[in-house]
């Protein structure tokens, strides 16, 4: 039981995550420039962006460009570790496989997880030092808040897939839910004593 309360709890943080990791990817509220001191912002509560054309993509910083190429990795990997990790369900069966496939299937959709939730962690921790070491002043946007949450989330079920599903779960799992049915009826008599030679 406690297995597959891991799994599922794992899987549903996991998705959360991957979507967050997404919507962060797809947004681009990651910070706002006060164009006025931090007190005049603070009383006038006006924010603005400040959007420089650039006519290249290798035009841009180097922490822009490496948020962007981590955010998309993240976002792409999200994808085949929620499937690996819906198909290792204990409620799906695919076949005959034994349970140790589906727990190998876990652990390395722990383990895809967790490559996710470490490119959403180095883009959503580089990206606003580099931005305030341009800029300077600034205010932390929508978009990084739904990163830090996914990269949170991603993390936390990344661990505990890979390193807390084990082989000696699985089998008490596995064990605890067969049943076995006979045709006989049940008969209380003893069973009759083997003859020497």
């Amino acid at each position: 039981m406690s297995n597959s309360c891991i799994q599922l709890g794992g899987f549903l943080l996991s998705v959360f995550g991957w979507l967050s990791i997404v919507i962060a990817t797809a947004t681009n509220d990651w910070v706002l420039y006060c164009k006025y001191g931090l007190n005049t912002c603070k009383k006038m509560d006006e924010l603005s962006y400040h959007c420089v054309s650039l006519t290249q993509l290798l035009d841009l910083p180097a922490y822009i460009q490496t948020t962007r190429a981590l955010m998309i990795t993240g976002s792409i990997l999200g994808l085949p570790a929620v499937a690996m990790l819906l198909m290792s369900m204990p409620c799906i069966n695919l076949g005959n496989e034994p349970q140790s496939s589906k727990n190998q299937r876990t652990v390395i959709g722990g383990v895809v997880t967790l490559v996710m939730g470490a490119c959403g962690l180095v883009s959503t921790v580089w990206f606003p030092i580099g931005a305030y070491h341009e800029q300077g002043l600034m205010s932390f946007g929508f978009s990084l808040y739904t990163g830090w949450i996914g990269t949170i989330f991603s993390l936390l079920s990344g661990c505990m897939l890979a390193c807390c599903i084990s082989e000696s779960h699985s089998r008490s799992y596995q064990d605890n839910n067969r049943f076995y049915y006979s045709n006989r009826a049940v008969t209380t008599q003893t069973p009759p004593q083997l003859k020497q030679v």
